[in-house]
């Protein structure tokens, strides 16, 4: 099934799917990508460096919400032993276009909230390494007109 169709199918029910795009719904701009540095041979990777770097460059200025598969680099992305295993251009980007939400997922043990110049990180897996629920959802608010958010 490709990109269109699975937009089209689910279109008709709400659901916006997010590839290198971007929706406002309700003020708030939000833009999504599945991409990732190489990992295993999972969907949408990508080797690090100038091939990642252009997909995150698709990014656009003036959004509030980024959704991503992987972690930016330092932002909730260790591993068990302790290792950041985020995408170093991603935060970079991130930091050139400043959303104020950062969510991701993909590193299970990472876990939680990190807030570092204006962004919120959120790492919002609910699963553990074996793939058992384990973490709760995150939930917030975030106000568009005064960018604000609070956990709920």
């Amino acid at each position: 099934m490709k990109n269109q169709d699975i937009d089209q199918e689910y279109k008709d029910k709400g659901v916006h799917y997010l590839f290198d795009s971007m929706v406002e719904l309700d003020g708030v701009k939000i833009y999504g990508s599945p991409w990732q540095p190489e990992f295993f041979n999972w969907a949408f990777n990508v080797p690090r460096g100038e091939q990642l770097a252009e997909k995150w460059s698709k990014i656009p200025e003036g959004l509030d919400i980024l959704v991503t598969h992987g972690p930016a680099h330092g932002m909730v992305d260790h591993t068990i032993d302790g290792l950041n295993v985020g995408c170093e251009d991603l935060f970079n980007r991130i930091l050139e276009v400043k959303p104020k939400i950062h969510v991701c997922g993909h590193i299970h043990w990472a876990y939680g909230q990190k807030s570092f110049h204006g962004t919120e990180y959120l790492n919002a897996s609910v699963l553990n390494e074996r793939y058992q629920y384990q973490n709760k959802p995150i939930v917030m608010e975030y106000n568009p007109e005064t960018k604000e958010i609070d956990y709920l």
